[in-house]
């Protein structure tokens, strides 16, 4: 499926419950090769608005392990952010499935232009080094909630992660540190996905990033 990445200038002002109303964020340029297909770039950072979230769908209560974020990002279709909140192959292999989720917070003057671009790097190294970061153990439910809250709350996300077709949706995957784990032994450096949150308070606007690891990685 070829995807032209691109922006408009007609944003959709289609809202869900979990959505708020927003002033929208830049539109962005032309940020790719028109008709280069989506699943080619290796790695992306899409920033969107019109947030819409919800935890995923299964028949199999104990298969669900994802929230799924989706935003407009200038063009359509939607993008489908898929951030996991339970690892199977841990839990699965005897290990503890919790992840383990840090935020980083702080304010800003204006929302990032939204599209989609190819990145080199995104390296949580980078930001633990930079800033006060702590990691907390989080079940299923409380990673869940954390995740559909600060999606009903920002006005606008970005998130770093390998690109992916979900039912024939394009869609961002990965969305967690990509160093070894308890129970997957490939160590991907500087390739680790995350979310940043902005919003907008009667003072100020705001930014909230989110950093996702799994048991065993550092």
């Amino acid at each position: 499926m070829d995807f032209m990445i691109r922006a408009t200038r007609n944003p959709s002002t289609a809202r869900s419950r979990s959505t708020n109303q927003s002033t929208p964020a830049k539109d962005a340029p032309v940020i790719a090769v028109m008709n280069a297909s989506f699943t080619r770039l290796p790695f992306v950072k899409a920033c969107g608005t019109d947030l819409q979230s919800r935890v995923e769908e299964s028949r199999h209560e104990d298969r669900i392990d994802h929230v799924w974020i989706t935003m407009h990002c200038g063009f359509s279709p939607r993008i489908l952010v898929s951030v996991n909140t339970w690892s199977l192959r841990n839990h699965e292999a005897g290990y503890d499935g919790r992840v383990q989720i840090a935020t980083v917070s702080g304010s800003c003057d204006e929302f990032p232009q939204r599209g989609i671009e190819p990145m080199e790097t995104f390296d949580y190294g980078e930001i633990e080094t930079n800033h006060n970061v702590f990691y907390e153990h989080k079940t299923r439910m409380h990673a869940e909630e954390l995740l559909l809250d600060l999606s009903q709350r920002a006005e606008c996300l970005e998130a770093w992660g390998m690109p992916y077709h979900q039912k024939k949706s394009p869609g961002i995957h990965q969305i967690h540190s990509r160093r070894a784990s308890c129970a997957v032994k490939e160590d991907h450096r500087g390739r680790d996905g995350g979310l940043k949150f902005y919003g907008k308070d009667p003072d100020k606007l705001w930014w909230v990033m989110v950093l996702i690891k799994f048991c065993g990685q550092r």
